[in-house]
């Protein structure tokens, strides 16, 4: 939840969310100023309307016997087929804005992808999955619903309005003076409202992605719920967020539904103005009863609009907290860019050193301290220690998904900030504890990381690893369908595949995060035997639980609380009878 609390205390720029919503429609300018253009047209036809009504009903009020119902049906056929004119162009309109929408978000999600690809891993150590993913989903599609629809619809509104007014100040400047009473009240009351419900638009949002993050958490725990009878827990912390989403949908559109019968409770308030004036103004003369009647019809017209922006700003202010949330993570720092003299980490020999190399996650608080040591070409190297102690951190650090503060790590005698990460990151093969398959066939996940692998090599990978015979056994073999996740193959399987995996990547140095503790101990000793083979010539790194796995390694970093508290091999740790000693002897007590 860290994660949340630093976002919330970030300023909001609303003003600046808004004009970057509108620059996404800035990349479809010609398709936006055609629908600007079509719906001045639809606008200009419905204001025909009116003014032909008023004409009609001059002409029907001249009394009995002096009705010309030729000009009656003249301007009666011309309104009708004004109305139709503009219900054609709005649903053309609607079509291509529908097409927008979908444009603009595909664009959206490809942008903030991208950017997650591009992120440093500590991003994701402070944020749940749960809420990356409601970015990316609910706040995008209501970012695009607002642009594609209510965007355009209040620009048009707006040319409604004008047009509108300037009809009823040409028909009656007296009775116009209405507008003077009600637009004020409407503007005054949607200034107000907004200062109240913006912020409870905010809070949905991110109550939301809250949400989605507590979901996908316990729904891939899903297993261990049900092995501790913890469902009744869980049902009730999903209550207690559900709940509090659900008063913050309701805070929010509580307010936010008031504001369109409020305006409209206003414009009917001109409306009456209109209707006592110009009853007044008829009486004397002043104006025609088909000018009273097209006056107001142009008033709905005018207020309407209205009505419909006071609705639409609440859809407004909804996509300005996406939005919000969507720029937030837009803006969120890269991985820094490689430095400029950067080289390409080539024909790499594997040398690896530590050197006086301070870290921590937090400013303030180092987890790693003067931290020294070397790994020769093709050793294997074994980080042990207590849970906390700063093996991961170790890993991290090498692979450079964190810098050091201060100190240097090197590969092949150069830091490795003076390497570009890609090539650095090439020249290792990892398996970590957390196993990671994808959606797809047991070859294409073998072959992830070399290009153009061909069949020999990944069945030579697999028969290394020891699961060549459970694909076999499998109906299409190594044609078969890993469903997301590896849903439907079991933990030790999903770990021997990310085994053949790294055994099929060309790279000279390992990094194996207990990459065994996933299968059987005589699995697990074929396993060490073939890894053995594909370590020769190549620098390892293992981090192990099992200390009995690693008796073979050329060196041992004991690790406490982020120091190197004994280092070498285990025939001389064993000797000292010191915390390595004392791990080892409590496996077997």
């Amino acid at each position: 939840m860290a994660g949340f609390d630093s976002v919330r205390r970030r300023p909001k720029d609303t003003k600046g969310s808004f004009l970057r919503m509108l620059s996404y429609m800035g990349a479809y300018k010609h398709i936006v100023l055609g629908v600007f253009f079509l719906c001045f047209c639809s606008n200009l036809l419905a204001l025909l309307g009116p003014k032909l009504a008023g004409r009609a009903i001059n002409e029907a009020a001249a009394g009995a016997g002096k009705v010309n119902f030729d000009k009656v049906s003249y301007y009666a056929l011309r309104m009708l087929l004004c109305y139709v004119g503009s219900a054609i162009l709005t649903i053309l309109i609607n079509v291509v804005m529908v097409n927008l929408s979908k444009w603009i978000s595909r664009r959206m999600r490809k942008d903030i992808f991208e950017k997650l690809m591009r992120l440093p891993v500590g991003y994701f150590d402070r944020n749940q999955a749960g809420d990356i993913i409601s970015r990316v989903s609910y706040d995008v599609d209501v970012i695009g619903t607002c642009l594609a629809t209510d965007v355009v619809q209040i620009l048009t509104s707006i040319v409604t309005v004008v047009g509108s007014l300037a009809m009823m100040i040409v028909i009656s400047p007296l009775l116009s003076l209405t507008v003077l009473v009600t637009v004020p009240l409407a503007i005054f009351y949607s200034a107000k409202i907004r200062k109240v419900t913006q912020p409870r638009y905010s809070a949905r949002s991110e109550n939301y992605g809250k949400m989605n993050g507590f979901v996908e958490e316990m729904l891939s725990g899903q297993k261990t719920i049900l092995a501790y009878a913890y469902e009744e827990q869980v049902e009730k912390q999903f209550d207690k967020i559900n709940n509090k989403v659900a008063e913050s949908y309701y805070d929010a559109e509580f307010y936010g539904c008031s504001m369109g019968p409020s305006i409209n409770a206003i414009n009917n308030l001109g409306l009456c103005l209109v209707a006592v004036f110009g009853s007044l103004l008829y009486m004397k003369d002043v104006i025609s009863l088909g000018d009273i009647s097209s006056f107001v019809l142009y008033s709905r017209k005018f207020s309407g609009p209205i009505n419909e922006i006071a609705n639409i700003v609440n859809e407004l202010y909804s996509a300005l907290s996406a939005a919000e949330r969507v720029f937030r993570l837009l803006d969120e720092e890269e991985e820094l860019h490689d430095a400029s003299d950067a080289a390409v980490l080539a024909d790499v020999k594997g040398k690896v050193a530590f050197s006086d190399v301070y870290f921590g996650y937090d400013e303030g608080k180092t987890i790693i301290h003067n931290l020294n040591f070397t790994a020769d070409t093709g050793k294997l190297v074994a980080i042990v220690g207590p849970t906390g102690a700063g093996k991961t951190t170790i890993i991290n650090l090498l692979m450079r998904f964190y810098d050091a503060d201060s100190g240097m790590v090197c590969v092949d005698e150069r830091d490795v900030r003076r390497y570009t990460r890609e090539s650095l990151r090439g020249a290792y093969a990892m398996v970590l504890q957390e196993t990671w398959v994808f959606g797809g066939t047991i070859f294409e996940n073998i072959a992830y990381g070399k290009e153009n692998a061909t069949r020999e090599e990944v069945v030579a990978a697999a028969k290394a690893a020891h699961i060549h015979p459970f694909i076999m056994r499998l109906p299409r073999g190594y044609e078969t369908v890993i469903t997301e996740d590896g849903g439907n193959i079991s933990k030790g399987q999903k770990q021997l595949l990310t085994i053949a995996r790294a055994m099929l990547y060309d790279a000279k140095m390992l990094i194996l995060d207990e990459a065994t503790s996933n299968v059987d101990t005589g699995t697990e000793r074929e396993i060490q035997k073939a890894m053995r083979e594909l370590m020769k010539d190549k620098t390892c790194f293992v981090i192990a639980h099992r200390l009995s796995t690693i008796q073979h390694a050329d060196s041992i970093l004991v690790l406490n609380h982020g120091d190197v508290v004994e280092q070498g091999n285990h025939d001389e740790l064993m000797g000292k009878r010191g915390v390595y000693y004392q791990l080892y002897s409590s496996q077997f007590e």
